[in-house]
């Protein structure tokens, strides 16, 4: 009997994951604390907890070696795993490499990808431990999953929010979407002109959010130097108002943020004027920024409210589903993802 055909993309990533999973049944090993469902898994190890996660990134899906560094590249592959970690409230230990190679890439290039993987276990304090290589027909692919630690009592998810907890975001956000857009229109205007050179120095920061993003391992080790354990906690790699929405789903709860405290470099203001976009748009659904969204409790308030790097948004509430965005002018605005989709309609 035909049942039909549904495609990925009516689904999304998030909807397919939840699907798959539904299948899978109870853990069969004790060890196994969280499995699919958080930034990564969770397995009791010798009287602590091991992190796990893996991200794969596809050349013409996740990045154009046409304005990426290569070793940016290597870089960037090992930030966005550690972020992981971080978001689990954890510290990354090592790493395995797995890569798929299609025949026009050299050894001198592959060289430099490592290079850019090298700086960054350099950077994290982290060792690459093994992986794999492999023949490719479409491109690049580059998958890594990292392993981690963090002390049970230190363990942070994304469902631990409660009634009135204040939401935080580290740094500023858009910076890495409006990256990727000055570096799009510098592409298409070398295509249409060979002779005409890119010119990124003016916007050298976004290009780099966006090209050679750094995990926020240092929050989490001010935090632990502060005895402050967040509620829930999530990394920003789809976009502020996505995540947002995974902390409401997880925690049963609805949140509240304020336009007016919401992070922006003035780059990322004026370049997003600058291509006609709105710039709250840019910073709820631009993604890949890489920062950390959490919650505390009230009472940790005092600890954290002078840190320079450290944003107040808003707070959790059992009022609302969701996520509202309470607007300059008072008016109130529901959060949709509208981030990155990595299942696209055709």
């Amino acid at each position: 009997m035909n049942k039909g055909r549904t495609e990925i993309n009516q689904l999304g990533e998030f909807g397919l994951i939840d699907r798959l999973a539904a299948d899978l049944g109870p853990f069969r090993q004790s060890g196994t604390r969280k499995g699919i469902g958080d930034d990564t898994a969770v397995v009791e190890s010798q009287g602590h907890l091991q992190l796990i996660t893996t991200d794969m990134l596809l050349e013409g899906v996740h990045f154009d070696l046409s304005y990426m560094p290569i070793m940016h590249l290597g870089y960037k592959s090992v930030s966005v795993n550690v972020s992981d970690i971080a978001a689990m409230n954890g510290t990354a230990r090592q790493i395995v490499v797995a890569l798929a190679l299609s025949n026009r890439f050299s050894v001198e290039a592959v060289e430099a990808l490592y290079k850019g993987i090298q700086q960054a276990c350099e950077d994290y304090k982290i060792d690459l431990v093994g992986g794999d290589t492999t023949a490719s027909r479409s491109g690049l692919v580059i998958s890594i999953t990292a392993i981690g630690d963090v002390e049970t009592s230190k363990i942070t998810y994304r469902n631990g929010a409660k009634d009135g907890d204040i939401l935080c975001v580290t740094g500023d956000l858009g910076a890495a979407y409006m990256g990727l857009q000055v570096l799009e229109r510098e592409k298409q205007v070398f295509l249409a002109n060979p002779d005409m050179q890119p010119d990124i120095e003016k916007y050298k920061y976004l290009a780099q959010r966006q090209m050679k993003p750094i995990a926020r391992t240092d929050i989490i080790h001010e935090l632990s130097d502060l005895n402050l354990v967040p509620t829930s906690m999530i990394d920003i790699s789809d976009g502020l108002a996505s995540e947002i929405l995974h902390l409401s789903k997880n925690s049963g709860l609805g949140f509240k943020i304020y336009e007016d405290k919401l992070p922006v470099d003035q780059m990322t203001y004026q370049t997003a004027v600058e291509f006609k976009l709105d710039p709250i748009t840019c910073i709820l659904n631009g993604g890949e920024d890489y920062e950390l969204l959490f919650t505390i409790d009230q009472k940790d308030y005092e600890s954290v409210k002078n840190h320079p790097d450290i944003h107040f948004i808003g707070y959790a509430s059992a009022e609302v589903e969701g996520g509202v965005l309470i607007t300059k002018g008072g008016n109130t605005v529901s959060l949709k993802a509208q981030g990155w989709n990595h299942f696209p309609g055709n």
